[in-house]
């Protein structure tokens, strides 16, 4: 018997459900670059039923659905769901209309989304304050570092990574803006009088 060379029997040794989710997404590329290549599309609805047609046994069921759930799940995604008023096939083309009821579904996970983001942010600019009048209170302060944390409140063994953290704040903040200084007028010089012909 003769043995199958490796390099023809690597593809069929290669399980579809093995596909990572980007090598899933790259193969997608490939494939049907005018709906997955660039930005988000609105798919049609039971897209994963056309690709498995159009690419029979490339893609397992497993691993579609994964990279759909990541994929539709994406800001990116939800974004083009809110203002788009179709979907799109494998080839890039309008297939079916976008209901207004998904439409609002998308725009309501993106609002929690953005308040989510703006909670965490402000969360992080009231520590990075908190930190900065720490050490300026450190800095000020004549008790020992034992009085000094009894007074904030704060264990020992975390005031000097605090301190560290702030002082790296320090270090990375902005610049203030100076002030823009308007160019100073010079006083109008009144002219010289003559002095009167006799």
């Amino acid at each position: 018997m003769t043995s199958t060379p490796p390099s023809e029997e690597a593809p069929a040794a290669q399980q579809p459900e093995e596909r990572a989710h980007f090598d899933c997404a790259a193969e997608l590329k490939q494939r049907f670059p005018a709906l997955f290549a660039g930005a988000p599309k609105p798919l049609k609805l039971r897209i994963q039923a056309d690709i498995q047609e159009r690419a029979p046994g490339v893609f397992s069921k497993q691993a579609l659905s994964a990279f759909f759930r990541r994929y539709t799940g994406s800001t990116g995604y939800l974004i083009a769901i809110t203002k788009a008023k179709t979907r799109f096939n494998l080839d890039g083309e309008p297939d079916g209309e976008l209901s207004e009821e998904h439409r609002q579904i998308a725009a309501k996970e993106l609002a929690r989304r953005r308040e989510i983001t703006a909670s965490r942010r402000q969360q992080e600019e009231d520590e990075r304050r908190a930190r900065m009048q720490l050490l300026r209170d450190f800095e000020r302060t004549t008790l020992t570092p034992a009085n000094f944390c009894a007074l904030k409140g704060i264990a020992p063994e975390q005031l000097e990574p605090l301190l560290a953290k702030a002082r790296e704040d320090a270090k990375n903040a902005p610049p203030p803006r100076e002030m823009q200084r308007r160019p100073q007028q010079r006083p109008q010089q009144r002219p010289q009088q003559r002095p009167p012909r006799r």
